[in-house]
């Protein structure tokens, strides 16, 4: 039955992620474009003032979506801090922390949704909707718009422009409208909350309950296809009010990474040659499958101190779900840079957490998040075919660009800043005791709660070791600060190679450049990824997740 499940999902994925991909190409084709989209886009520009056909320089287009990011994130903060003269508050929420209100805002702009609150708790149904679900829509939005960019830039030639922001960041949020309304609506016919009730108390057998209530389904929706990841409720979607059913979860661990896998096909489509888009998905498809391996079988063999020969671990998981169920959507969701969870991280099995932390310390370009992951996988393109052109002896090309030291150094900057914050923030937080306060683990465990904790945070992932007690001033804003670099180093030098490719002539294809599409370049991208990727951590994977194995094997308990 085990083997079925994982069966149906992923013949699923790869069977719908080459339509869905073809209809997103659609969007983004001005020769194919849709005619409904192209009048709206007339319709704004009236109201707005502003040229949609205009296109921009890579400065100006990251510019643009630096400032539309910042301003999200100043409304998201002011919304946090007034709550309590918001409408839509029937709890009576008051408003957040300084501390917190930064670190949650940060996180839902740059499409990470790291949670240090419960949000049943926290926030009202005003904040949750047009605060915090407005940012899923728009976050994602800016991921798909800034690979189109890129993608323009491969394409074209001799070009100064890589297109207009607000045109690819409206058709993007019109692209995921639809597919979240009908994903929302399968979800309320699933038992998923949506209602602007009050919390409602109730009382059995002698014990009071307080059952949350609210506007869940249509969060929750754009959460898994946005690869936003962050809750409605404290525990995600292991709620029952979140994930009522298996249906549900066969729905939501799909949707994660539905879209991240869609786009690599419309990558494809969109420059005119699908076998990049196939070799790209296969090198993605292979970690995954290998990462899920490993974690299942690391999830299947019980603990030696538990004196059994064999048996399952349970701990953390919810029973209607099981252990596969459990392990799949934990790779699916590191995989992608959603980080939301039908299960508790920091229960897994120490081999099995150290995949969901690998995945995320590999840039999320496993699938990865919405345009971000294979934006930020393009980066690690750009360093394979750098290495194979020095192998053959000629001058690298990608799909009939050169690539020279400038793309280079941009490949390098955008791959390398995201772990040297996650590296440099581990230290100091092991170091400094107001941090250390925070942990409820020692050893091993205990340093690997730190190291997920940023890691989570510079790959805008946002899931969690929940042992770290992670709502202080020294996390809210370390990890912040995190988020920041993480998504906007990439995003930045990504648009960088953008401009730099779109103002290159096209080359004829020749026989001496290395196909890209082939077998082999898949085996050496896959080879970069590991050596640039995991070897840059694996120092501090065998103070954590590695050692701690180690030691569980031993018999050994801390």
């Amino acid at each position: 039955m085990d083997w079925i499940e994982l069966l149906v999902y992923s013949v699923l994925l790869t069977m719908t992620a080459p339509l869905i991909g073809a209809m997103v190409a659609t969007v983004f084709d001005p020769i194919m474009l849709r005619r409904p989209i192209a009048v709206a886009e007339r319709w704004i520009s009236l109201i707005t003032r502003i040229d949609l056909q205009e296109s921009m320089g890579w400065r100006r287009y990251a510019l643009t979506a630096l400032l539309f990011n910042l301003v999200g994130f100043v409304v998201l903060l002011v919304m946090q801090l007034w709550q309590s003269g918001l409408p839509l508050n029937p709890a009576d929420k008051t408003g957040v922390p300084l501390d917190l209100a930064f670190n949650t805002a940060v996180s839902f702009v740059t499409n990470t949704n790291w949670q240090a609150y419960s949000g049943e708790d926290a926030m009202s149904y005003f904040v949750q909707m047009v605060g915090l679900g407005v940012q899923n829509f728009v976050s994602a939005a800016t991921g798909i718009a800034v690979l189109i960019a890129l993608i323009r830039g491969l394409r074209q030639g001799e070009s100064e422009g890589i297109g207009n922001f607000w045109s690819d960041l409206f058709r993007s949020v019109m692209l995921l409208l639809p597919f979240s309304f009908i994903l929302a609506i399968f979800l309320v016919s699933q038992g998923v909350v949506m209602n602007f009730d009050a919390p409602v108390t109730s009382v059995f057998d002698g014990f009071t309950q307080i059952l949350p209530q609210g506007p869940g389904a249509s969060q929750i929706a754009i959460k898994q296809l946005g690869t936003n990841g962050g809750g409605y409720f404290g525990v995600n979607s292991a709620h029952p009010y979140e994930n009522p059913t298996e249906l549900a979860n066969l729905a939501e661990s799909l949707s994660i990474l539905i879209l991240p896998a869609a786009l690599v096909f419309t990558f494809g489509r969109m420059i005119g040659d699908v076998r990049q888009g196939r070799a790209l998905f296969a090198a993605m498809m292979i970690l995954f499958l290998v990462g899920l391996g490993v974690s299942l079988l690391s999830e299947f063999q019980a603990n030696p101190a538990l004196g059994v020969q064999a048996g399952e671990m349970m701990e953390g998981k919810e029973t209607r779900f099981g252990v596969t169920q459990s392990v799949l959507w934990s790779v699916a969701t590191t995989a992608a840079s959603n980080g939301s969870v039908n299960a508790m991280h920091d229960s897994l099995s120490p081999l099995s957490g150290g995949v969901a932390l690998l995945n995320m310390l590999l840039g999320e370009i496993v699938f990865g998040g919405v345009g971000s992951g294979l934006y930020g996988m393009i980066l690690f393109v750009v360093l394979t075919v750098f290495m194979t052109g020095l192998m053959v002896g000629r001058s690298p090309e990608y799909l009939g660009k050169r690539i020279e030291a400038f793309e280079v150094k941009m490949a390098m900057i955008g791959v390398l800043v995201p772990g040297g914050v996650v590296l440099v923030l581990t230290g100091i937080a092991c170091i400094y005791e107001p941090a250390l306060q925070s942990l409820t683990n020692t050893g091993p465990h205990g340093f690997a709660e730190i190291l997920y904790a940023f890691a989570s945070g510079a790959n805008n992932n946002g899931s969690a070791f929940g042992g770290l007690a992670a709502n202080t001033p020294f996390y809210n804003y370390t990890i912040g600060g995190a988020m920041l670099l993480g998504r906007y180093a990439p995003m930045v030098t990504t648009l960088a190679i953008a401009g730099s490719l779109a103002r290159k002539r096209i080359a004829p294809p020749s026989s001496g450049v290395f196909p890209t599409h082939s077998p082999l370049f898949v085996l050496l991208l896959i080879g970069v990824i590991l050596i640039v990727g995991a070897l840059t951590f694996f120092p501090a994977l065998t103070l954590g997740p590695i050692l701690e194995h180690l030691l569980m094997q031993s018999g050994v308990t801390l």
